[in-house]
């Protein structure tokens, strides 16, 4: 019985170091919902560019969880070579509406010798935030004496993806740049969309990939970035849905400030528009004050001949300081209604 409890609260301990994990792995940006490692992987199992679009687009793939356009429905995600000599920008690019695409990475190769490339993916900052990339990953540990701190270090290798299938392929001699054929309204008749998955179950399901693909802050294949710049595609919708985190120092103070905006439509049809700021200045001691603002536009909603508007803005302030203080300011502005004689 004792070894049973023993064994139960080993059990819990470990689900919440993972649910913590979970927590503080999420940035709150859409790409959470794209692994880069696990698309890298994705495409090192792929036979060619074509087939490495149709396992982004499976469900069973378990790469693709984003819903850009937040109709309840994963977005479809083409891939597109954009090719330059020996370099290769391939652009992995999500279908958001009949006018807009965003592109959400770019796997960038590059030829280093005669049976050498080296790769990288790069996720779009306006998913990502900025420099972030991922590559395979590879490591030497040192093998040697000189005892037990110099047997864990380990020396990273920069991986030759040269044996990879679709690495060969777009190499061949008759290669000519894939561009995906497909668009908004227009897709391969094996792809069915899916709802996405809860942040919580997709994590652990790429969570996986991170010990073959590391996230890493040097930018390695920079001639292929230089030709995709030109080629970059986002998506006014996307933006309006995103949040911006940023940080600045004052003296010994630190000031975070983030900010969201969105678009919704309700079942009635009101399209309303809200934007939520959230400023933290903490201080030399630790000591924090956060004031919170929200104001939804509310609509502009129409019945024959009559147009009802709304706003609400609520600015919330609480310091914590040991005690905690709160104050809370409303201003509502509803129903302006205007009607023709």
């Amino acid at each position: 019985m004792k070894k049973s409890i023993v064994a139960l609260a080993l059990l819990l301990l470990a689900w919440g170091m993972q649910a913590q994990e979970a927590m503080q792995d999420s940035t709150g940006l859409p790409g959470d919902n794209f692994s880069l490692e696990g698309a890298l992987d994705l495409f090192k199992n792929s036979k060619d560019l074509e087939d490495f679009e149709k396992k982004l687009n499976m469900e069973d793939s378990g790469i693709n969880n984003l819903d850009l356009n937040e109709d309840g429905e994963t977005d479809y995600i083409r891939v597109i070579d954009n090719m330059d000599g020996d370099v290769h920008a391939i652009v992995l690019q999500a279908v958001i509406s009949k006018e807009e695409s965003q592109d959400v990475a770019v796997v960038e190769i590059e030829k280093t010798g005669k049976e050498e490339a080296i790769l990288q993916i790069v996720g779009d900052e306006d998913l990502y935030g900025p420099d972030v990339y991922a590559e395979p990953f590879e490591e030497d540990g040192n093998g040697g004496k000189g005892g037990p701190a110099y047997d864990d270090a380990i020396v990273r290798v920069v991986v030759n993806v040269w044996v990879w299938s679709p690495v060969r392929f777009i190499y061949a001699p008759l290669y000519r740049p894939w561009v995906s054929p497909w668009y908004w309204g227009y897709y391969p008749g094996w792809w069915r969309p899916w709802h996405p998955a809860p942040w919580s179950i997709y994590h652990r399901r790429v969570i996986v990939y991170r010990p073959h693909y590391h996230i890493v802050s040097t930018h390695r294949v920079v001639h292929a970035h230089r030709v995709y710049t030109p080629h970059r595609t986002s998506s006014v919708t996307v933006k309006r849905n995103i949040t911006v985190n940023r940080s600045r120092q004052v003296g010994n103070t630190t000031v975070n400030r983030s900010t969201t905006v969105g678009t919704k439509r309700s079942s009635d049809g009101t399209k309303a528009a809200g934007v939520k700021r959230s400023t933290t200045v903490t201080n030399k001691n630790g000591d924090q004050t956060t004031v919170k603002k929200r104001t939804n536009a509310a609509g502009v909603k129409k019945e024959g001949n009559t147009v009802t508007t709304g706003r609400k803005t609520t600015k919330t302030g609480v310091q914590k300081s040991g005690n905690s203080v709160k104050a809370t300011k409303k201003t509502k502005t509803v129903k302006t209604k205007r009607k023709k004689n």
